[in-house]
């Protein structure tokens, strides 16, 4: 097997420690050197001056949780290539023998070029990434209390849900922020109905009859208040792309120039891809990358489906 790389180390990532195996071939024989590492800062640039005592060029390490992360932000300032795996992959590479730990196996993998390397993007996009991803999950926790709030109206008969399609929008937060106050009068809360709401006061009437009790009450002011701090987080959030979009505002613009894609698309397309196409070989590439390549097997269903 074609050796590419005759000094190379494969890392064995895990909380709390490192396992480094560093791997020569001189005059065609194999030395390997094993060494442990904490994963504190001052031990990871241990890791890294042994590293480059050591002459390694390349370095292999498994996808780990976040694990790798601060690793790899360390070695990155290193003169090093560094390799991200799939630990899918690397694991089902032939020839692996249950003996062979971790960062040896992923040594001698690095030393003949059989690890596909994973799209680590630069830091700008990092950040870009972890804010949007971070706002994804804000989005889902928002809908999570609207939820709540419904089954807690729906606790005291409130059928508010069943009259207006959104009962944290302004319609419905004016009814509810009444009921928290102690307003029980069906006329008196249906009237602060938003014009535009296509239910008739008989209807909104009907739907906000109910018995609201204390503890209801206590209820829908705790999921309101905690609602108020995502949305003041989502506020957050989006101000901060705002203000690091500057290097990507032009490919965000192009991407918004495509049907159905907003603004807010455009950003978390970028954020994923990032904007150095040369990182994929052809479209083919980036399309399998993204996962919107279908698989064989789904490729015949559709066939199937057509005939």
């Amino acid at each position: 097997m074609e050796l590419l790389y005759p000094h190379c180390a494969g890392l064995d990532l895990h909380k709390e420690t490192v396992v480094a195996c560093i791997r020569h071939m001189v005059n065609h024989t194999v030395t390997t050197l094993v060494k442990t590492f904490k994963t504190t800062t001052q031990e990871l640039m241990a890791l890294s001056d042994w590293l480059s005592e050591e002459g390694v060029t390349h370095i292999a390490m498994e996808a780990t949780g976040v694990y790798w992360k601060p690793v790899w932000h360390i070695l990155s300032d290193g003169n090093f290539s560094l390799v991200l795996a799939n630990a899918a992959h690397v694991k089902n590479v032939p020839g692996r023998k249950t003996d062979v730990n971790d960062a040896t196996w992923l040594a001698d993998l690095m030393a003949h070029g059989l690890i596909r390397a994973s799209f680590v993007p630069e830091e700008p996009t990092q950040q870009m990434r972890d804010l949007l991803r971070t706002r994804k999950q804000f989005v889902r926790e928002r809908s999570s209390h609207t939820q709540r709030i419904q089954k807690t109206l729906e606790d005291a008969n409130i059928k508010l849900d069943s009259v207006i399609s959104n009962v944290a929008g302004v319609s419905g937060r004016r009814m509810i922020e009444a009921l928290i106050a102690g307003q029980t009068d069906p006329e008196a809360l249906a009237a602060l109905a938003d014009g535009r709401i296509r239910a008739t006061a008989a209807e909104l009437e009907a739907a906000l009859r109910g018995r609201v009790t204390a503890h209801h009450r206590f209820m829908l002011r705790l999921h309101l208040d905690h609602l108020d701090a995502v949305d003041a987080a989502i506020f957050r959030i989006d101000k901060e792309v705002e203000g690091n979009l500057e290097p990507f505002r032009v490919a965000c613009e192009m991407l918004t120039t495509m049907p159905g894609v907003g603004a807010l698309a455009a950003e978390v397309i970028v954020s994923e891809i990032g904007i150095d196409m040369s990182r994929f070989k052809t479209e083919g590439h980036l399309i399998s990358w993204a996962g919107l390549c279908p698989r064989n097997d789904e490729a015949r269903a559709s066939a199937v489906r057509i005939a």
